[in-house]
């Protein structure tokens, strides 16, 4: 496995490859879902093909007052979960941005709702790194998961506004066994939390059956998931909606096509998910 850490290595190693490449954009303390996510990858790239990793805390990303300064960092356990999945190249710069950087990419209309309210600027931070990612490391396709599916949508809008020459693949979300996604914010959960984490499986999940038994008012079936949740030890619900999955615009009635996404405190820490409806 080939290792990198500065921007100026990575653009000599794209100008001295032939073979088709498919990128992980990660910030590192991987997990059984980013294995997934790998073999995703090696799916797309095939076996004479560049599987690439990049692992880097992007601080653009994290508001103010957040946990960017604790986010897990283990290095070299991320590069041997790499090198035994089978990854040809690790990206993991040193440096980003340049300190008096002045240009941003930012996606307005999906990112107006949803994590996009509560956290100001993430996703700003979100496209600006990725942009520079797919500059710096040129890959024919892109791999993320579905579990942050409003990102994905939004790395969407933007690979087809900038006309980027790069396939975006979703990967369904990986839960445990107890429905709880995998996430690498998990390790922050204490015993008590981790106990009352899949509450917001349970509520996604009940949401999905009363739709099934026809309930088709979105205000009754967000209330339903509240109930759910609240019921919970520890849960502070951040939102709840029930949007349309391509324009993430919120619904009032529930028809084709239809995502609930939430987002809730346990404790202090924020879990987010979704699932699809219809």
């Amino acid at each position: 496995m080939k290792i990198i850490e500065s921007t100026d290595a990575a653009q000599s190693h794209v100008r001295e490859r032939r073979a088709k490449s498919v990128l992980v954009p990660t910030m590192g303390a991987l997990h059984r879902g980013h294995l997934e996510l790998l073999r995703v990858a090696r799916e797309h790239a095939g076996e004479d093909g560049e599987v690439a990793v990049s692992i880097f805390v992007n601080p653009l990303q994290f508001e103010p007052g957040s946990d960017f300064k604790k986010y897990p960092r283990p290095e070299s356990t991320d590069a041997k979960f790499c090198e035994d999945a089978g990854v040809n190249l690790l990206f993991r710069p040193r440096e980003m941005y340049f300190d008096d950087r002045s240009v941003y990419v930012e996606e307005t209309r999906l990112s107006a709702g949803l994590c996009g309210t509560s956290r100001p600027g993430h996703f700003r931070g979100v496209c600006t790194v990725v942009a520079k990612l797919f500059n710096l490391l040129a890959p024919n396709a892109a791999v993320f998961g579905e579990k942050d599916y409003q990102q994905l949508a939004i790395i969407r809008r933007m690979v087809r506004d900038l006309n980027f020459p790069i396939e975006v693949i979703g990967v369904p979300t990986v839960r445990e066994a107890d429905g709880l996604a995998l996430s690498s914010r998990n390790q922050y959960l204490n015993t008590d939390g981790r106990a009352a984490a899949p509450v917001l499986y349970q509520a996604m999940l009940r949401v999905k059956e009363l739709a099934a038994d026809g309930e088709n008012s979105v205000t009754r079936l967000i209330d339903a998931a509240r109930s759910v949740i609240e019921s919970a030890k520890d849960a502070r619900i951040d939102y709840i909606s029930i949007v349309d999955r391509e324009n993430l615009q919120p619904l009032e009635t529930l028809r084709p096509n239809a995502l609930i996404a939430l987002a809730v405190f346990i404790g202090k820490t924020r879990l987010i998910d979704n699932l699809r409806l219809t």
